[in-house]
């Protein structure tokens, strides 16, 4: 009898220990699988393969899109944790059992810990496990944005991002957001200096149309080791159409909503030293009392009223449409002269209750609503003091677009 050879013996045996040690492998790069031949019929299966989108020791994972996947098998547990403190992050598992991911947005610069068990369908089991940091906060940017998903806004209404950190790879950026409306209108972005972009059609929206704003920034590099960390879908809703229309020669303003006019107010402008910008003004704000302090926009102490009713604003450097309770003091009837620092003001009472006309004006507008002063003695409204880009002519908003 012929004894077999002991090395022949080893090598058998060290391959079969191996086989046993890649069924049961742990990887600690992010993703873990082991291929195993079936002796039988010479075929080949593959166990299951764990995929953690966050390599082990990255720095910059997504807040938004990190989490596990498998193929060849189904997750049995999924645990990430916050590194440090061990404090537990809620987690979502799909039906399938192929994928999870964290139940809310990751937090920017922040060091987690995921580990991930699975199991193939012949019961063998593969485990993965990952330490990484989600992208600081440093070297990231947002854009905050208006308006918010799910508004009714006014028909003269852009799309307004503003960056909290200078971008400089402005295409892009720009590339990385679309916004499309139901009423097919081309749709433009236009910068304004390295931290604004708005868009708009050529016309104002269509009224009655819906507009989608998708947002694929997470991980766009805006400038030089600086990246975006928002992924999100927002939609908001253009109501009817109003353009309100002051004229400063003689002291009104008419109401035309969807083409029809509804109303002429009187109303008091700029004063002949304090006069009101000319041009097409969208409301961005509203306010049912707020305070107006002259301090703040450059005019020293020359005013400050606690209790300012119905108003809503016009431009960034303090341009507003309010109520005015105090004109009557002394000054003739609105609609004989302006006696304002700028603003349109409009009869009212103190504490805005009152059936006024201020009143009347601010319950039947909307953010998004336009106002458009003419034949005043001042200059037009710039198209980036507040969201007035209506004031660019068209040729010159596209050439302000990076795509």
């Amino acid at each position: 009898m012929t004894t077999p050879d002991i090395s022949m013996r080893r090598t058998v045996g060290a391959c079969a220990a191996l086989m046993v040690g890649a069924l049961t492998l742990t990887a600690c790069g992010g993703d873990a699988n082991a291929d195993n031949k079936d002796g039988k019929n010479g075929g080949s299966s593959r166990t299951a393969r764990i995929v953690i989108s966050a390599e082990d020791g990255s720095k910059n994972a997504s807040i938004n899109k990190t989490g596990v996947k498998v193929s060849g098998g189904r997750l049995t547990d999924v645990k990430m944790t916050v590194s440090g403190t061990g404090a537990a992050v809620p987690g979502v598992l799909s039906g399938d059992g192929k994928a999870w991911k964290p139940k809310e947005r990751l937090e920017r610069g922040t060091k987690y810990r995921i580990s991930a068990k699975a199991e193939d369908g012949d019961g063998r089991k593969v485990a993965a496990d990952s330490a990484f940091s989600t992208v600081s906060t440093a070297n990231s940017f947002i854009g905050t944005y208006t308006p918010d998903g799910g508004a009714t806004v006014g028909a003269g209404m852009p799309v307004s991002f503003t960056f909290d950190k200078a971008i400089s790879a402005k295409k892009k950026v720009q590339s990385h957001i679309t916004v499309r409306s139901s009423s097919g209108q081309k749709v433009v972005g236009h910068w304004f200096g390295a931290q604004r972009l708005d868009f708009r059609p050529e016309q104002y929206w269509k009224a009655g149309s819906k507009v989608t704003v998708r947002i694929g920034l997470d991980g766009v590099e805006g400038a030089n080791g600086l990246y975006g960390v928002q992924d999100k879908t927002v939609t908001f809703t253009v109501g009817r159409s109003q353009v309100s229309t002051v004229d400063v020669a003689t002291q009104t303003m008419t109401v035309v909503r969807d083409g029809k006019t509804v109303k002429t107010i009187p109303i008091s402008s700029g004063s002949a030293e304090n006069t009101t910008y000319n041009g097409q003004m969208v409301i961005s704000e509203k306010f049912r009392q707020t305070r107006m302090n002259g301090a703040t926009v450059g005019h020293g102490g020359e005013y400050d009223i606690a209790d300012v009713p119905n108003a809503m604003r016009l431009t960034t450097s303090g341009t507003f449409i309010h109520g005015n309770y105090w004109y009557n003091r002394g000054n003739p009837p609105f609609g004989r002269e302006g006696t304002s620092h700028g603003c349109v003001g409009l009869a009212d009472e103190r504490g805005a209750q009152g059936a006024t006309a201020a009143k009347w004006f601010f319950d039947n507008s909307l953010v998004g609503d336009v106002v458009t002063v003419k034949n005043s003695p001042d200059k037009p409204v710039a198209p980036d003091n507040g969201l007035n880009g209506w004031n660019m002519p068209w040729s010159e908003w596209i050439a302000g677009s990076a795509v």
